[in-house]
């Protein structure tokens, strides 16, 4: 289920961003370009960021942006991206940011298979670490793929 969302359409590797919005914007216009969430979707985020701290910095190194469905999700999807380098997104315990993970849920219950394999793989400290310094796509799909 997880490679299914993210495959290579959806992956970029050692981006250059500007600040943590720059990052957010990046990462959910992977998802806008394919058609599964519409632009709004990205103020969302950032109104959320604003709005409620860094609560989406959900472990060392990784941000997981989200919004509400309703707010320009077209399609269940995923985008997945690595920093060129870390940026500061105001976490005290979980900044530098490393890995941005865009996710786009048509409602509150068909993502929570694909949450439970991100997990997994999040909770493997080494393959995790794989994953947020790969050099190539492919490199990051493998690691997904093991999900």
């Amino acid at each position: 289920m997880l490679s299914n969302l993210l495959n290579k359409e959806v992956i970029k590797i050692n981006v250059k961003c500007m600040d943590w919005k720059d990052a957010i914007r990046k990462g959910s216009e992977i998802l806008i370009n394919k058609g599964f969430v519409e632009e709004r979707y990205t103020e969302a985020i950032l109104n959320n960021f604003e709005k409620f701290g860094p609560y989406m910095v959900i472990a060392p190194g990784m941000v997981l942006s989200h919004a509400r469905p309703e707010e320009g999700v077209k399609k269940l999807s995923m985008s997945l991206m690595t920093l060129k380098d870390p940026i500061e997104f105001g976490s005290e315990m979980n900044d530098p940011v490393k890995l941005i993970i865009t996710l786009a849920a048509v409602d509150s219950e068909a993502h929570m298979k694909v949450i439970k394999k991100l997990m997994e793989l999040l909770m493997n400290a080494e393959d995790l670490n794989k994953l947020m310094n790969s050099e190539e796509v492919e490199e990051a799909i493998q690691m997904i793929n093991k999900y």
